[in-house]
């Protein structure tokens, strides 16, 4: 009777092994080309818009295999590419900029697996294809715009102090200098910059036997300054990813000003690189309309104020001082203007926004406020001959241009509150794109696509054959070898090892897991420690039957005794492949989720399943030998 189950122990053997079958079932159907629709910022999508989509679909011609509305969106499933671009290109001529609208792959699984949540596991960039993009944040404009405010923010705090001063401005080293006109008045402006401006150093230098003040940016400043640009960009490309409503993407950090981006599944690769290498910032600036331009154009800038380009070359003199920028914006639309039919973008401003902004433009009625773009792009460096420069490793070199033109500057007719309007753009698709960018988020400092690498779909589908191929040739050499060599033991080890890779399959399933190529070296990894888990067990029978005890007493035995070292062995494994997974990067950390997994899942199959078929094979029977 000791080699007996009780009904709980078959139990608890049928409520894993049955919901794990379902679970990883749905890997078996593969995907449908498809196209996702939702709506912008969240907006829940209606019957109306369901039936609308319909509609335009069957007007394209295109065959579909189903429109379905769930609670992300509206999917519908296509036969061909052709179908899915020309169906895609309809959907955003017609639809408009109400809805995010995204090439992707969909499940084909039936809906008896999708109504309860069985869905088949993600595939990395590595298996699925997709694109890579390594970002480095322009820490040199963060701090650039902090002394820009620093310098406002101290003008204003001298004259409210009634503190005059001559001069307050920025040095090319990042020092402010500050000149009083009563330089004996310089204590004073001291203790208010220490008073009100932590995030200052300050030094007092004379020039010339004229004494003035010379403030820096404080390290610990500089430290959060670029923490939190790091941060900001991270949360902004994050949520334009979210727009273009790719599956699983990686936004991470490397490093103190790199960002490591990977958009697996994505088919649209070359809008993807146009929503993210738009590393946009959009700044407020009033028109400086007290100096003059010329003089500006001739090299006598006024201080606090500074030379920009319009679109059409003309030069406009800004003031310095940023109202506002697109950190502040919570919603934009684009649309076409209904008087002169220009594209448009129509701006919702958070409520520190709407307040600057309607204390600007109240003051400021009847002058000009100009809307910035700036961007940072990369280019090769040339030579004099017009050829790429190399570094000694043969690389090519690359430079940053800086771009900075001002989209519109038109003159405030009302005070503004909440909501206004961008004008001057070129057309509907740089108006949805920039409207896109602004929903998103704003960029708290430029960025630049430093590395790209494309993973298509012919490499991808390549890497899934090769992985899985080793995987099933190591699996099937095992069972061959388990077979013949322990014969009936052997193929109740081999019924645990499939097993073992359904329920690892079920896991990735239900936790939504992505599945790398590392990943797929950890499962190939856990199918030799399931085996080497029963190896143990069926050696220790054997022993036992060596030393004349019956062949019941010899499975009791060997299962009890070979327990202990399973459970060391895995547990130190498990240990290992924890601190892999918390110290590791990406692809160190898909191999450390799959062998953990396959380890937890090796010992339940290993040990409880196998014994499970035993008894359920020699239980309860006079017994004279084991096949084993």
């Amino acid at each position: 009777m000791r080699n007996h189950y009780p009904w709980w122990k078959w139990l608890i053997i049928a409520v894993v092994v049955i919901p794990g079958l379902f679970y990883a079932l749905p890997n078996l159907f593969g995907d449908d080309l498809g196209i996702q629709i939702r709506g912008t910022r969240g907006a829940t999508l209606t019957s109306s818009d369901l039936s609308q989509i319909k509609s335009l679909v069957d007007s394209s011609g295109s065959v579909y295999r189903s429109i379905r509305k769930d609670d992300r969106g509206i999917s519908v499933r296509l036969t061909t590419p052709d179908d899915q671009l020309k169906v895609r290109d309809l959907l955003e001529q017609e639809l408009g900029n109400r809805y995010t609208i995204a090439l992707t792959l969909l499940p084909a699984a039936p809906n008896l697996f999708t109504s309860v949540g069985a869905k088949p596991m993600y595939l990395g960039l590595d298996l699925r294809g997709g694109v890579h993009f390594l970002m480095e944040v322009d820490m040199n404009s963060v701090a650039r715009r902090a002394q820009e405010r620093y310098v406002a923010d101290i003008r204003a705090a001298l004259r409210k102090e009634k503190l005059r001063y001559k001069e307050v401005h920025n040095r090319t080293d990042g020092a402010i200098e500050i000149w009083l006109r009563d330089a004996s008045r310089l204590p004073d402006a001291e203790k208010l910059i220490q008073r009100e401006f932590s995030g200052l150093t300050i030094d007092s230098t004379q020039v010339q036997g004229e004494e003035h003040l010379t403030v820096r940016l404080s390290e610990s400043e500089v430290e959060d300054l670029s923490e939190f640009a790091l941060t900001q960009n991270i949360t902004a490309l994050r949520n334009r990813i979210d727009e273009l409503g790719v599956a699983e993407p990686v936004v991470q950090r490397q490093g103190d000003r790199r960002i490591v981006i990977q958009l697996p599944g994505v088919q649209d690769t070359a809008r993807a690189k146009r929503i993210l290498g738009r590393t946009a910032t959009l700044e407020m600036m009033l028109v400086d309309e007290e100096h003059s331009l010329e003089a500006a154009q001739n090299g006598k800038t006024p201080p606090g104020s500074r030379l920009y380009k319009l679109r059409d070359g003309r030069s406009i003199l800004l003031k310095k001082r940023v109202i506002y920028s697109g950190e502040n914006i919570t919603d934009a639309a684009a649309s076409i203007d209904t008087q002169n039919g220009s594209p448009i973008v129509s701006i919702t401003l958070d409520a520190v926004g709407s307040r600057i902004n309607q204390r600007i433009t109240g003051d400021n009625i009847g002058k000009r406020m100009a809307v910035v773009y700036i961007e940072i792009r990369s280019r090769n460096k040339i030579d004099a001959d017009g050829q790429a420069v190399t570094d000694q490793q043969g690389r090519v070199v690359r430079v940053k241009e800086r771009i900075e033109e001002v989209i519109t500057a038109p003159v405030i007719r009302d005070q503004l509150g909440k909501r206004f309007q961008i004008e001057g753009l070129d057309s509907v698709t740089e108006a949805r794109d920039l409207a896109l960018l602004l929903r998103a988020g704003s960029l708290a400092a430029p960025v630049e696509i430093i590395e790209e690498r494309t993973v298509g779909p012919s490499l991808g589908r390549a890497n899934i054959d090769q992985g899985f191929l080793s995987v099933i040739i190591g699996f099937v050499l095992v069972l061959v070898f388990m077979l013949l060599y322990y014969r009936a033991f052997g193929l109740f080890a081999n019924t645990a090892l499939g097993l073992n890779l359904v329920l690892i399959v079920a896991v990735l399933s239900m936790f939504q897991a992505t599945l790398t190529l590392p990943g797929v070296a950890g499962i190939l990894l856990t199918v030799g420690m399931a085996v080497d888990a029963n190896v143990l067990i069926f050696e220790r029978i054997r022993e036992e039957l060596r030393n004349g005890n019956t062949p019941q007493a010899s499975i009791h035995l060997g299962y009890d005794r070979a327990l202990s070292t399973i459970v060391d062995a895995n547990i130190t494994t498990l240990i290992a492949a924890i601190v892999l997974f918390n110290f590791g990067t990406g692809p160190i950390k898909g191999f450390a989720v799959t062998l953990s997994i396959g380890i937890l899942t090796s010992m339940f199959t290993s040990i409880f399943v196998t014994r499970g078929l035993a008894n359920l094979m020699y239980g309860r029977k006079r017994v004279k030998s084991l096949a084993i």
